[in-house]
């Protein structure tokens, strides 16, 4: 049969069922797709795909049989490898569903209840001159670093931010990790950058810029010894900022970019160096 024959057997078998199957594995593949979008796993599936793409060529080109039996017999053991491999984003994808009863979708985290509390706590944070560091996941997750870290899972509260960072606290000088509207994580460990910022060289500040070089995550920084509040993202670092700047840019840099291109929307702010 050539392909001709073989696409007018296939319009001739064309009805409503095809279009439901056709788009329920479209919806299947969305939603891997949006499971893994920003995380360590799409570099690990994108690898997948590359060996068994090349191992396909192969078999096509060289007529390989051994290889041929072993790439159609590893599929029932890719069904049940797939769900244990891709296991915290599969989890994190249905907390999300069940905890805010909407379909995340991508690019927007849910962080209306907490920017106005972060700011606040912030500022009470800077007068007291009490160090802090608070990290807001966007669509790269950091449910790597969250683990090494205390799991909190906790509504976000003005009272939790000020008593994870008073002074001597267990998880002072660690960072908090938000999601959404929500601490994931707090005492986890960042990634430092290897620039060194003249005006402020300390940890807290290397860190917050090393969280944003490898990630589109956004923190924010109190210093312990002047009580100056930075914003870090995108490699660059806002110092110097009262709560009305900070609260401003924290708008910007989170708001979907669908709204930013309204007429009248915030725009993103120039981070510089």
């Amino acid at each position: 049969m050539g392909i001709f024959d073989a696409f007018k057997d296939a319009i001739d078998h064309f009805g409503p069922a095809s279009v439901v199957d056709i788009l329920t594995i479209a919806i299947l593949v969305y939603v891997v797709l949006l499971l893994l979008k920003g995380t360590t796993a799409m570099s690990l599936l994108r690898g997948i795909a590359i060996v068994l793409a090349a191992a396909a060529v192969l078999v096509r080109i060289l007529d390989l049989r051994v290889l041929n039996w072993l790439i159609r017999n590893s599929l029932p053991a890719l069904l049940i490898a797939i769900p244990i491999i891709f296991q915290p984003e599969i989890r994190r994808f249905l907390e999300r569903v069940g905890r805010t009863g909407r379909w995340p979708w991508p690019g927007r985290p849910q962080y209306d209840q907490a920017i106005d509390i972060i700011v606040d706590s912030a500022v009470s944070l800077a007068e007291a001159r009490h160090g802090a560091l608070i990290v807001l996941e966007r669509e790269a997750s950091l449910e790597e670093l969250a683990d090494t870290g205390v799991r909190l899972d906790a509504g976000i509260t003005p009272q939790l931010l000020e008593s994870i960072f008073y002074p001597n606290s267990p998880l002072h000088d660690g960072a908090v990790i938000v999601r959404e509207n929500r601490v994931l994580a707090a005492g986890c460990t960042l990634p430092l950058s290897d620039r060194v910022d003249r005006e402020h060289p300390g940890l807290r500040h290397r860190a917050a810029l090393g969280i944003t070089e490898g990630t589109d995550a956004v923190s924010i920084v109190v210093s312990e010894e002047t009580g100056d509040l930075s914003i870090a993202a995108s490699a660059r670092v806002i110092s110097r900022l009262d709560g009305a700047r900070l609260r401003s840019i924290l708008h910007s840099l989170l708001l979907p970019a669908s709204e930013m291109d309204r007429p009248g929307g915030r725009r993103l702010p120039r981070l510089t160096r």
